[in-house]
């Protein structure tokens, strides 16, 4: 059964919407953890990158400077890369299948794109 982003939606605010991505990240890992070996070690690093992404989100709007707002960003974005990494080993190690995985690493590719946006987008305005 696929894990879908669709009932949910995506919100505009990058807060919400990482937020709801670690939601199917929780759920297409509480699937791994039921499979033995390996699909419990991938399901945990999974866990771990994805929902790191939101965290690391909320600790940039927290930021004590635009460089710790744009390096908060960095992190999330390196999260959001890895989550990605992750999904493509789980299809690719037949865990889950790609209609299972498609959408969850479809809005892990779309994260990665905003974040990235955001971090050149800071990066202009520091040396503007």
């Amino acid at each position: 059964m696929p894990v879908s982003l669709e009932p949910l939606g995506k919100p505009q605010d990058i807060r919400e919407r990482a937020l709801l991505f670690a939601v199917q990240v929780v759920k297409m890992c509480q699937l791994l953890v039921e499979k033995p070996g390996a699909g419990r070690i991938l399901g945990s690093q999974l866990l771990r990158a994805g929902t790191s992404i939101g965290a690391n989100v909320e600790e940039a709007q927290a930021r004590q400077s635009r460089a710790d707002f744009i390096h908060k960003n960095g992190i999330a974005l390196k999260e959001a890369r890895e989550t990605v990494y992750w999904l493509r080993l789980l299809v690719a190690s037949s865990l889950v299948s790609e209609l299972q995985s498609a959408d969850i690493r479809k809005e892990a590719e779309e994260l990665t794109r905003i974040l990235g946006a955001i971090i050149v987008s800071s990066k202009k305005n520091v040396h503007e």
